[in-house]
């Protein structure tokens, strides 16, 4: 939770990159790999005159900035990691980047901090988040506190 909330700062503290909503926590099962922690997963809406791939490599630096080690393995454990996961109504593919994230739509935890934020929200390309929700069945995902008191960044 904490270093959330200090890439939230640092986030806040660039000079192309405006927060406009932030959702609360929710901590879910790990994803992909077991046997690592539980994801504590947040979703924030940003305003940026970035395009696509430079917003990309802001939360790439973020992650390194806070520490993030890209030699692991997939999905395995790691101290944090900043998904785009849409940017407006864009469907790209470029390699390093796919948008919207082609695996936002399979993830209870990414759907409900995105539903908190926006209850109508539309996955480009893929439609309504809600009934993407409720095609998953149950993914145990549970509300932990609100990402609110941001911490300075290091």
């Amino acid at each position: 939770a904490s270093l959330m909330r200090r890439a939230v700062s640092l986030l806040e503290k660039h000079n192309e990159i405006s927060v406009l909503k932030i959702s609360g926590m929710y901590q879910s099962a790990p994803w992909g790999v077991a046997g690592q922690a539980d994801f504590i997963n947040a979703v924030v809406e940003l305003n940026t005159s970035l395009q696509p791939e430079e917003l990309l490599r802001a939360l790439q630096d973020i992650e390194n900035r806070l520490g993030r080690e890209r030699s692991g393995q997939r999905w395995g454990p790691r101290c944090i990691d900043l998904d785009l996961l849409t940017y407006q109504d864009l469907m790209m593919n470029t390699g390093p980047l796919q948008l919207p994230h082609p695996r936002m739509h399979l993830r209870a935890f990414v759907l409900v901090p995105v539903l908190e934020l926006e209850p109508g929200f539309l996955i480009p390309g893929i439609g309504e988040a809600r009934v993407e929700l409720e095609k998953l069945g149950r993914q145990e995902i549970e509300s932990v506190q609100p990402l609110t008191g941001v911490e300075e960044p290091l």
